[in-house]
């Protein structure tokens, strides 16, 4: 069985694999892979892109599954301000901000922790973030099979930020809704809510 928590374990020849990537690339870069401070960086590198794409090794549904309960509440259920970090798959650089996700039972309910455990089994692997939005929607419809389902995820994107345009202060928004959130009201009640500050 999968669980979602990962322990501190690695594959021993993937790791070796990308170390040995890692070296090369550090060399090419015209640096001294034995220079005291590089001399573990390719294997901390090869640990942590190991780490950052756990998301390929967990099944998004089966964690929804394995925490759904029958219940006859069918109002909006929102979870706003999810933690996004996930990796651009054109230059494999980070984008992270916040997912907002909302939706409608039909019959069941789903753990709340479930919603952002979900969000970081997509997240976790080479994304854009247009298919991570879909990805999470998709999930939550086809698995949870609620009258209506809602994404938005606001994200800043360093492959913008550092290289290319260089514009620090851009922020890309997608969005994704089924079912019952596809009705204006219905969906301008689901953004009302994930904009106000009702802390």
């Amino acid at each position: 069985m999968q669980n979602y928590e990962r322990s501190d374990n690695y594959d021993k020849s993937n790791t070796d694999k990308m170390m040995k990537s890692y070296r090369e690339i550090i060399t090419d870069l015209g640096e001294d892979v034995q220079r005291e401070g590089l001399v573990k960086t390719p294997e901390r590198a090869a640990k942590a892109m190991q780490f950052l794409t756990h998301g390929y090794d967990l099944d998004a549904a089966e964690i929804l599954r394995g925490a759904m309960f029958k219940e006859d509440y069918s109002n909006m259920v929102i979870v706003k301000d999810i933690e996004v970090y996930s990796l651009c798959e054109h230059h494999i650089l980070p984008f992270f901000g916040k997912a907002h996700i909302a939706y409608i039972p039909d019959g069941y309910i789903v753990g709340l922790s479930k919603l952002p455990r979900i969000v970081d089994v997509f997240a976790r692997r080479l994304q854009v973030q247009e298919r991570l939005t879909d990805q999470i929607l998709n999930c939550i419809q086809e698995t949870l099979n609620p009258i209506g389902c809602a994404v938005v995820i606001e994200a800043s994107h360093m492959c913008m930020m550092m290289r290319g345009v260089q514009k620090q202060n851009s922020v890309t928004t997608t969005s994704a809704f089924k079912g019952e959130f596809m009705k204006r009201d219905t969906r301008n009640e689901f953004l009302n809510l994930i904009g106000a500050d009702l802390h």
